[in-house]
């Protein structure tokens, strides 16, 4: 479990890999650790460190996003939750089967995933939602000890094209040979399948360039997949 050392306003964050987590504060990127600090200093009751995954530690699908959001997840302490983001998210895993529990954007509303986890590319809140280059390859360690902590887990689902890149790198696969595009499907070395989305951001759930029913069919491919 993550030994909780902050004074917050929300529940306590459990990992599901807590093996695979950072420390709560994390040195190794200086401009995220120093907007970290800046943001427990304006709203000391947020969560403000490194968010955790979530979900099934024997998932059979992983779904890899970018990084947590400045009033989501580093806010709550829980991937995807507390933003615009999220209730697609957390709706599209219930319609599969994914989780159990009603999605009430809290950490402590009691919602489980089973047979899925959610991991982020990047751990820790970025300015504007863009982390750098040297920040998302700092932190693929992370994933890709994460990864290799799901031995059950077949298929993938990469949330945005950030999160394309480091999954396809932690899973051990070429980008040449993997290009990004929703409902592209790539076959990783270990035999295990990415699937790429659009992420469910508000921007692209806005402009329409990502819609429920394309949200939902990357998931019905994954299952199709899994079942093969």
């Amino acid at each position: 479990m993550i030994i909780e050392t902050l004074v917050t306003d929300v529940a306590v964050p459990t990992s599901a890999l807590p093996q695979s987590e950072p420390p709560l504060d994390c040195p190794l990127c200086p401009r995220l650790a120093g907007f970290r600090q800046v943001c427990r200093e304006e709203f000391p009751g947020w969560w403000n460190a490194p968010v955790p995954s979530f979900g099934d530690p024997e998932a059979w699908l992983g779904v890899i996003g970018l990084a947590p959001g400045k009033h989501g997840a580093n806010r709550t302490g829980r991937p995807f939750t507390g933003d615009f983001a999220g209730p697609l998210l957390f709706e599209t895993l219930d319609k599969f089967g994914l989780s159990e529990g009603k999605f009430n954007a809290k950490i402590d509303d009691g919602v489980r995933l089973k047979g899925a986890i959610i991991i982020n590319a990047v751990k820790c809140l970025p300015p504007e939602n863009k982390p750098t280059p040297e920040e998302i390859r700092t932190c693929r360690p992370f994933l890709e000890t994460a990864v290799g902590m799901l031995p059950k887990a077949r298929v993938y689902i990469a949330l945005g094209q950030i999160a394309h890149q480091s999954a396809v790198k932690a899973l051990g696969g070429r980008l040449p040979k993997c290009k990004f595009g929703h409902l592209n499907e790539h076959r990783m070395p270990s035999g295990t399948i990415l699937i790429d989305s659009y992420h469910c951001s508000r921007y692209n759930q806005n402009t329409g360039r990502l819609t429920r029913e394309m949200f939902e069919a990357v998931f019905a491919r994954a299952v199709e997949l899994a079942s093969i």
